[in-house]
C-alpha cells in the first residue's frame, strides 16, 4: 500500500510532497475508524521493547528525528504511526523562513535526500503553543538551534532562550550545532565554544526544579580526534548523551551522477548513503567512551537490519527520517518486531 502512496507523493517536488503527506495523514485520521486502524497496523507493544534511557521510560526505541515535524503541529497524528518518541525542531527563538527554494532534493538511485532547509520554523513561541496540547502518552524531544542572523559570538543566547522557554513542555533537549545549512554553525562544534555552550545550559538546568536530559547532535564528518573531543566534552559538561549523526556534506560513492549533484549544489545528505558512516561513529563513541553515555543512532536506517546494526554498535535508541519517507510507517513495525525476535532468540524474554 505504501509503495503506491510513495509513487504518488514522488510525483511532486520533495518539499511539496512533504506537506501533502502531512495533509493526507491529518485528513485520514479524521475519518471514522482510521485512528484505530493506524494503531492496529503500526503500533507494537511488548515488554522487550521498553527502554529506560537518561531517566526516561520509552515504550519502544524507535523515534522520529528532528526535521519532519519542525513546529510540533503533527504530534497527535504521528503518535499513531508506532514511534516510541518524536523529536520536534530544529526550533529557533525567532521564526525564520529558511533558505531559498528549491532546498530539498531526492536521490532516488541512492535512497537519499539532500536538504539545505536552513532551520525554517515558526519560532519557539509557536512551538510552545502546539506543545501545550501534545499527546499525554507521547515522549517529545526539543531540538534547538540559533537563528541564521545571530552571529556565533551571540549563539549561546539563542540556545538559552529556546531552552528556557520550552523547558516545561518537552521531555529532553537536543543541542544542534551540526547542521551544514546554517552558515558557520558547525564552528560551534569546536571544543571550546561547544563546552562553553553546554556548560551554560547544564548550569541553567541546575537552577530549575526538574532535571531534563540534554543531548548533543553531532555531524558524521568529524575526525576520530574530534570524536575524542566529543567524548571528553560529554564527561566534562555532564550532558546526558549524544545523537549520532546529523546529515553529511560528503558525496563519495553515490550512484547519482556528478552533473545532477552539481545542479543540486550544497546541502546535507541523509538516507542510505549515510548508514555505514553513522554506524561507524556510533561504534567509535561507544567503544572509546566504554559505554559511559547513551547514544541515539540515526542515519540511513531503511530496514530492520540497518536498525539492528546501530543497536549492536552501541545505540540505546534509534531515529528515522529519510527511511520513514522512503519506507513508510511499516518500517517502524518491522524494526520493533525484529527487536522482539532478537530478544527471544537471546533468551531474554
Amino acid at each position: 500500500m505504501y509503495r503506491f502512496i510513495r509513487w504518488f507523493l514522488f510525483l511532486f517536488n520533495p518539499e511539496r510532497a512533504h506537506y501533502l503527506a502531512i495533509r493526507l495523514l491529518r485528513v485520514s485520521l479524521l475519518l471514522p475508524g482510521f485512528r484505530y486502524v493506524y494503531n492496529r497496523l503500526f503500533n507494537v507493544e511488548h515488554p522487550s521493547l521498553r527502554r529506560t534511557v537518561f531517566g526516561i521510560d520509552f515504550p519502544n526505541p524507535v523515534g522520529l528525528a528532528a526535521g519532519f515535524d519542525k513546529n510540533a503541529t503533527m504530534l497527535h497524528q504521528l503518535n499513531c504511526c508506532g514511534f516510541g518518541f518524536i523529536e520536534i525542531g530544529t526550533v529557533t527563538p525567532l521564526a525564520q523562513s529558511g533558505n531559498d527554494q528549491p532546498r530539498l532534493f531526492r536521490l532516488k538511485e541512492d535512497q537519499g535526500l539532500i536538504n539545505r532547509m536552513g532551520f525554517n520554523n515558526d519560532g519557539v513561541d509557536a512551538a510552545i503553543k502546539q506543545l501545550k496540547n501534545r499527546p499525554k502518552n507521547l515522549i517529545v524531544g526539543g531540538n534547538i538551534g540559533k537563528n541564521k542572523r545571530t552571529p556565533n559570538e551571540e549563539a549561546e543566547n539563542d540556545y538559552l532562550k529556546s531552552f528556557e522557554a520550552m523547558y516545561p513542555y518537552v521531555d529532553y533537549f537536543v543541542v544542534n550545532v551540526s547542521s551544514p545549512n546554517t552558515p558557520n554553525l558547525r564552528e560551534l562544534q569546536d571544543k571550546e565554544p561547544l563546552t562553553r555552550l553546554l556548560v551554560l545550559l547544564v548550569n541553567r538546568r541546575g537552577e530549575l526544579t526538574e532535571k531534563k536530559p540534554i543531548l548533543l547532535k553531532i555531524a558524521p564528518d568529524l575526525t576520530n580526534e574530534q570524536l575524542d573531543d566529543i567524548i571528553d566534552i560529554v564527561k566534562e559538561t555532564s550532558i546526558d548523551g549524544v545523537i549520532a549523526t546529523n546529515t553529511t556534506i560528503d558525496r563519495v560513492g553515490l550512484s547519482t551522477s556528478e552533473s545532477t549533484l552539481a545542479e543540486i549544489g550544497a546541502g546535507g545528505l541523509s538516507g542510505k548513503p549515510l548508514e555505514k558512516r553513522s554506524t561507524e561513529v556510533i561504534r567509535y563513541l561507544h567503544q572509546n567512551s566504554m559505554g559511559s553515555f547513551p547514544i541515539i543512532g540515526v542515519g540511513g536506517i531503511h530496514s530492520a537490519e540497518d536498525a539492528m546494526d546501530k543497536l549492536k554498535a552501541g545505540a540505546s535508541l534509534i531515529q528515522l527520517y529519510t527511511g520513514f519517507i522512503y519506507e513508510g510507517p511499516g518500517l517502524i513495525k518491522r524494526i520493533n518486531k525484529a527487536i522482539i525476535n532478537q530478544e527471544v532468540v537471546n533468551g531474554k524474554r
